[in-house]
């Protein structure tokens, strides 16, 4: 699982409120003219159409001024001119005007298909993400050509829609409501924004280079951009580090995914080295030792072949179980970290406390070498494709004072599963202040000067947040459950004297028994007028 009604929020942990009702409306109508096609498959149709209104709006805007600058020497045919700020170079055949005019057409399918040829012909970045089999016969070419008509009413790619991102509007509550459709299968592509937004916000991926080994849709990659921007950083900042031009790094297994992954990116200008593989039989990034790491597995994964890796050089902890590879996940991480490196990841609850099939060893020696910085608890039902709660693992190469306060020998615990809101009768979400609440209390607790001016300074909270030692983690047996650690929430002081307050409930509960006697009689006295006598009282 991965890598996120009514009027329709900017899916981000705050909720605010942009471009409201737009991707409601556009959905639903969307999904109206999807009939009888499955949701796995619909999805791709949709979003390729689109991603294609997208960069043929951008063209087509750069296009009319470079008609007007013809006599000052411009070339509206000219490539270069949209190229040099970044604009995809769109052909004939794929330009969304061409397309409206043929959407009642019979070979609609093929005209499509024509276009996804075209663009990714002639702009290399794109080669085989785009979908394609538009002509296909399964494909209802009416409802095709209704869909493109819909499409045509929205602007998503022209100047004053990209600095809104009315298209990463768009395309992330797609994904959303496509992850809800699909259910199960459907979440394993897309992480919820919120669980996203606490990841980014707990790590803070600044500067350096940001890896995921199992990216989804890039959802992860997306917010720390975000991130960045949002804190007035550079997004050069992690886009390049030394002489790298590049250090966003992300592989997915599932190619369709992969796809959707590289559309995500691409709509938003974000440049990285996405690859199509498996990261543990086929790890495209060997050498790769990264800053940030973030990442959603796919839960309890039972079929990963772990037993033809019984040698990898990646099990520094103990060798995984074959038939569950959380702690597969885990070590491949640890393994990819930098040496000042820190990691946040979504695991199955049952990775705190397993201790089958050597798991439990696992988790002490990783416990041992102060590895583990701090675990979050979450509340349940945030996820499509699972309702059971999950927890945030979050890792430290080195927790001596660099950028924070000297931690080694203490981890931090927050039990979150009391946090969030339902957004329908199934999801929950995190709220803003949700988010606010866990990351603040880490990073007051790894010493950030910012949060603590800001937040106060770190202290224990019963029933919220608790910070343990390597020797009491040892008397739990390496269990890494926050609930044993962070105790019982404070009940709440009301102000009143003990002796008054039991005085007082004791005399409601004298009046409560007297009641109650009354209305036995009464009963009693009613069922014997009936000739039904109640025992030997009557």
């Amino acid at each position: 699982m991965r890598a996120e009604g009514g009027s329709v929020n900017k899916a981000t942990g705050n909720g605010t409120a942009t471009n409201a009702g737009l991707e409601a409306e556009l959905w639903r109508t969307a999904d109206a003219l999807r009939g009888s096609m499955d949701a796995a498959e619909y999805k791709h149709v949709v979003l390729g159409l689109i991603f294609l209104k997208y960069i043929s709006d951008a063209f087509e805007e750069k296009y009319a001024q470079l008609e007007a600058e013809i006599s000052q020497g411009a070339d509206p045919e000219d490539p270069d001119e949209y190229r040099a700020e970044g604009i995809f170079w769109v052909p004939p055949e794929a330009r969304w005007s061409h397309l409206k005019s043929q959407a009642r057409q019979p070979t609609i399918g093929s005209l499509v298909d024509d276009a996804m040829s075209g663009v990714e012909r002639d702009n290399p970045t794109l080669n085989g993400v785009l979908p394609r089999d538009y002509a296909r016969q399964a494909l209802d070419k009416e409802r095709l050509g209704q869909i493109i008509d819909l499409v045509s009413n929205i602007a998503v790619g022209d100047s004053e829609s990209r600095s809104r991102d009315v298209l990463g509007d768009v395309y992330e509550y797609f994904l959303a409501q496509f992850a809800s459709a699909e259910g199960k299968k459907g979440g394993e592509f897309y992480t919820p924004r919120s669980v996203v937004s606490l990841l980014v916000q707990m790590l803070e991926p600044y500067k350096g280079r940001v890896y995921d080994p199992c990216c989804g849709s890039s959802g992860m990659f997306v917010q720390s951009e975000e991130f960045v921007t949002e804190h007035s950083g550079r997004l050069d900042d992690i886009s390049i580090y030394g002489q790298e031009s590049n250090c966003i790094y992300g592989q997915e297994s599932n190619y369709t995914t992969w796809r959707l992954a590289r559309m995500n990116l691409a709509i938003r200008g974000i440049e990285g080295q996405i690859v199509h593989g498996d990261s543990f039989h086929n790890d495209r990034h060997p050498d790769l030792k990264a800053d940030y790491i973030l990442a959603n597995p796919p839960f309890n994964v039972s079929d990963w072949r772990g037993e033809l890796l019984r040698d990898d050089k990646r099990w520094q902890y103990g060798v995984p179980p074959a038939r569950n590879a959380n702690f597969a996940w885990v070590q491949h991480i640890i393994h990819h970290l930098a040496p000042t490196g820190t990691a946040g990841f979504v695991l199955a609850n049952g990775s705190m406390s397993s201790s089958q099939s050597g798991e439990g060893e696992i988790r002490k020696n990783i416990i041992e070498a102060d590895l583990v910085d701090c675990m979050v608890a979450l509340p349940g039902q945030l996820f499509y494709s699972t309702q059971i709660p999950v927890c945030l693992w979050f890792l430290a190469r080195d927790k001596r004072n660099h950028r924070f306060r000297d931690r080694r020998g203490e981890v931090l615990f927050i039990d979150a599963r009391k946090l969030g809101e339902m957004e329908d009768r199934t999801h929950r979400r995190l709220a803003s202040e949700d988010v606010a609440r866990i990351s603040d209390a880490y990073h007051a607790w790894r010493g950030e000067p910012d949060t603590i001016e800001r937040a106060g300074e770190y202290s224990d909270v019963p029933g919220f947040c608790k910070s343990a030692t390597l020797e009491e983690i040892r008397g739990h047996g390496h269990v890494l459950t926050p609930g044993r650690y962070v105790g019982a929430e404070a009940a709440e002081d009301d102000g009143e004297p003990f002796e008054e307050k039991m005085q007082r409930l004791t005399t409601t509960l004298g009046e409560q028994f007297a009641e109650s006697e009354r209305l036995e009689k009464e009963i009693r006295t009613n069922l014997r007028g009936l000739g039904y006598p109640v025992g030997k009282k009557d």
